[in-house]
């Protein structure tokens, strides 16, 4: 995705953000593109991506360049962690740790928590935590419960507001 090709002023001239909802509107009529339609079409991972003067960009960077005038000097999170959920509020700078601690649970998981598995050589359940790409051992335990408390207080401690537990 590029970042420095467009300006804040050609973005206002060619499209309307709302900042309440997060869409995008075009201003005016550009081959097939009707002035008044939403912009953006959703990419196999869930962002929203618009296209202006011949590249992409994902929607959630232009807000961010709509409303603050400059782009984003990092990563851009989405507190809810819904990845086409664009209004302004719900979008915050973010390191690339702080972007990926602010997750769900993923879907292979299998005890249930957040930075927790079964460790078959102890018999008990370890807890880690991943911060600027370096995972942490936070110790053995004997329930999945109490790995996933040591696995909350890393993270309230290491990302803060990001954590998401």
């Amino acid at each position: 995705m590029r970042t420095s090709l467009l300006t804040s002023q050609r973005l206002r001239e060619l499209l309307e953000y709302d900042r309440e909802t997060g869409v995008f509107v075009w201003k005016i009529d550009r081959g097939s593109i009707v002035s008044g339609s939403i912009a953006g079409m959703l990419d196999r991972r869930g962002y929203l991506l618009i296209t202006v003067d011949g590249h992409r960009y994902m929607s959630h960077r232009l807000a961010w360049l709509y409303v603050h005038d400059e782009w984003p000097a990092g990563d851009i999170d989405h507190k809810d962690t819904i990845k086409n959920h664009n209004w302004i509020a719900n979008l915050r700078p973010a390191t690339n740790s702080q972007n990926q601690q602010n997750t769900q649970l993923r879907s292979h998981n299998k005890s249930g928590f957040k930075g927790v598995y079964y460790y078959r050589r102890t018999g008990k359940w370890q807890a880690y935590i991943k911060k600027d790409g370096a995972q942490t051992h936070l110790g053995y335990f004997e329930t999945a419960e109490a790995a996933h408390s040591a696995y909350v207080a890393a993270a309230k401690q290491y990302f803060g507001e990001y954590a998401r537990t």
